[in-house]
């Protein structure tokens, strides 16, 4: 279902005019499953970084990879300010159990953070890194093999409507 929404936005009209007019590569709008699937993966991987301006961070990896860049843009957005103190939350403490340190009582303070940003920094990056790179890759095979199924799904299908035809 989703696959073939991509694939209808894709061939529309008003986005060949769009990326023909303000000279855009398409293959950063491609909705293949490599596209997407690398989109999900650089989004989600910069989503689980504590930064600011993470939608940036996405754009300057463009020249180096092609990816479907809409998609990747999506996936920084989980990271939103709802989100965001659950996830660094979770990996402050996954960076703590990796590394074998007592985690201390947090208080979601600005001034609480200010005073114990050198004792949290570094597990709060070990549980970032975690979850950057298996967090992400775990959804690149997820939307990999979900993907395959649904043109398996297609295929069969179609097959079936075949045989309903040819009889």
């Amino acid at each position: 279902m989703i696959r073939k929404t991509f694939k209808s936005i894709n061939a529309s009209e008003k986005l060949k005019a769009f990326t023909q007019k303000y000279n855009i590569p398409t293959e950063y709008l491609s909705a293949s499953r490599k596209m997407v699937s690398k989109g999900v993966f650089i989004g989600l991987f910069i989503a689980f970084i504590p930064m600011p301006m993470q939608m940036l961070a996405v754009v300057s990896i463009m020249p180096f990879t092609k990816f479907n860049v809409p998609i990747a843009l999506s996936m920084c957005w989980l990271s939103n300010p709802f989100t965001m103190p659950a996830m660094y939350y979770m990996e402050y403490l996954t960076g703590s159990f990796i590394l074998g340190i007592e985690v201390s009582n947090v208080e979601m303070t600005l001034e609480w953070f200010s005073k114990n940003i050198g004792n949290i920094f570094i597990p709060l990056y070990v549980g970032t890194a975690f979850y950057s790179v298996f967090g992400s890759t775990l959804a690149y095979y997820i939307i990999n093999l979900l993907w395959r199924n649904s043109v398996i799904k297609d295929q069969e299908l179609r097959k079936g409507s075949n045989c309903k035809n040819k009889n």
